[in-house]
This record gives structure tokens, sequence and C-alpha cells, in this order.
């Protein structure tokens, strides 16, 4: 299978936070998810897939090729949008275009005509006259307008409404349905994951805790629920983001730890929003 990214014992040390070795692809044709909590180093990965800042170790190919030496032809191949919209205030939709189009030798303003139409923005409306979704549809416009194989998209769906992040979710679906299109997802909504990615890879304080299929996360883990005296000390050991009180204790447990559970234990499928959480919280960590 071939991968839109390969990045393999990547490194990057600052005063305060490092990247650890962290290794994960995004096979073509597939969306993945990038989530953690904030520092865990999402925002710092994605700036060395872009080379904007170097990297201390480590490997990134795009479509096979280094993400440095080769970087000018990977980045026709790429686009990028973030929670920030980056065009000039006073621009109208119109002008976006005609600023951008330069940029890249494959740009269609046919497609760009047609996303602009099927996404009902008004073409001699400011772009400060946007509302937040309507920014995002425009930045989404301009992305896709080249063809581009890969879509990093960094908390694009922060601040939208529940309409417009599934106006989103149905876009970017579409996008990759030809199977030659990936889309790397950073984002703390995870529900949006739920409903889209292919793959998660969950990176925490500059490591990765899990890269592989969302459905093999959601099965990998459990909820588990008890009362006061349930909670063992051999138990307390092994549950991740363990909260106690005076009803009882909850926590993530890998389901390979559910054959010892006593009947009295309640299990549930966890959300990734909840196993992001515990993990956040360490092993053996209560409130």
């Amino acid at each position: 299978m071939n991968n839109a990214i390969e990045i393999q014992k990547l490194c990057k040390s600052y005063k305060d936070f490092s990247l650890n070795n962290i290794s994960f692809s995004l096979p073509m044709g597939y969306i993945i998810g990038f989530v953690g909590q904030n520092g865990a180093g999402k925002t710092t990965t994605i700036r060395l897939i872009l080379n904007m800042i170097n990297r201390d170790g480590g490997e990134i190919k795009i479509f096979g090729l280094d993400n440095v030496q080769d970087e000018q032809k990977i980045k026709q191949d790429i686009a990028v949008v973030f929670d920030d919209i980056y065009f000039v205030d006073s621009w109208k939709v119109r002008e976006v275009e005609r600023a951008i189009r330069g940029l890249y030798s494959s740009w269609s303003s046919k497609l760009f005509n047609q996303y602009v139409n099927d996404f009902h923005l008004p073409m001699d409306k400011k772009v400060k006259e946007l509302s937040r979704g309507m920014k995002m549809k425009l930045m989404l416009a301009v992305a896709m307008s080249h063809e581009a194989k890969l879509l990093i998209l960094d908390e694009p769906t922060s601040g939208l409404d529940p309409v417009a992040r599934d106006e989103l979710l149905e876009i970017l679906g579409k996008y990759i349905a030809d199977g030659e299109k990936s889309i790397l997802f950073s984002t703390h909504i995870t529900s949006d994951l739920e409903k889209i990615a292919d793959y998660i890879t969950l990176i925490d304080h500059g490591s990765i805790f899990y890269c592989g299929t969302k459905d093999d996360l959601l099965e990998s883990y459990c909820i588990v629920r008890g009362g006061p005296h349930d909670l063992t000390d051999l138990l307390k050991k092994k549950i991740i983001g363990l909260t106690t009180n005076i009803a009882g204790f909850a926590g993530l447990l890998p389901t390979s730890e559910m054959k010892h559970l006593p009947s009295e234990i309640v299990t549930e499928t966890p959300s990734i929003d909840e196993i992001l959480v515990s993990i956040s919280k360490g092993v053996g960590n209560h409130e």
C-alpha cells in the first residue's frame, strides 16, 4: 500500500518540549485523525511535515519523496487549511483566486468556480464579511482547486456550529472518494473523527501512544465502572486515567484485561474523547 505520509523516528527538541522518535504513516486514499491534548506535539509535527521548522532527527516522506530535498515538488501536490484564515481581509472572493492561482501549476479556475458555487460563496463579498463557516469553505475551495493529493487540516472545525461541521465533513468525504487523495486531520473535536476518520494517531507528551485504525483503537480499550470495594490494588495499576469518588471509580482499561474483571464491574465502549482524556491523566492517576 502506498503512503501519502511516512514518518520515521522524527525528533524535535525545544527547551521545554520534545518530540520523541515519533513514527506513523498515512496510506493513500484515507483520512487519519491526529489527536492529542494541547502541547502534545500535533502542531510541531505538522510544521515539520511542511518544513516550516528544522527537524533534529528522523525522516519525513511525502508521496515517497523527502519533504526537505523535494519540498518544491511536494508542495505542488499538498494543501493546508489552518484554524485561522490567511487571506487578506479586504480581498473579495474572486480576488483570492487571482492572488493564489499563480502559485500552482495545476490550478483550475473552473474547479475553483465550481467549489465556490457548490459552497454558496458570494464572489463579490470581502473575506472579512464572511462567516467563520464560509471562510473555512473558501480555504477548502482554494486547497482543492489544484487537485491536491494531500490535505493537511489543523483544527478546521474549531468554532463551527454543528451544521457547518457536518457540511465540512461531507465535503472531505467526497474529496477522497476517488481513492487517490488523503487527509491528515488534526482536531480537538474527536466526534468529527468518529464520523469520518479511517485511522487514528494519538500523540501524548511528544510520543505516539497509538497509531492504527479507528476501529482497532475503539476495540482495544473499554471504560470500566465499579463500586469502591471493587477497586483492587492490582486493578488500580492497570486502569488508565483512574477517577475515584465516594460512589466508586471509573477509568480506561485495555480490553485484554477484561477477562480478569469481576462480574460486578460495568464495561462500556469508549469514545475517542474518553480515550484521549484518560491517557492524558496517565496510569493509576485519580481525582
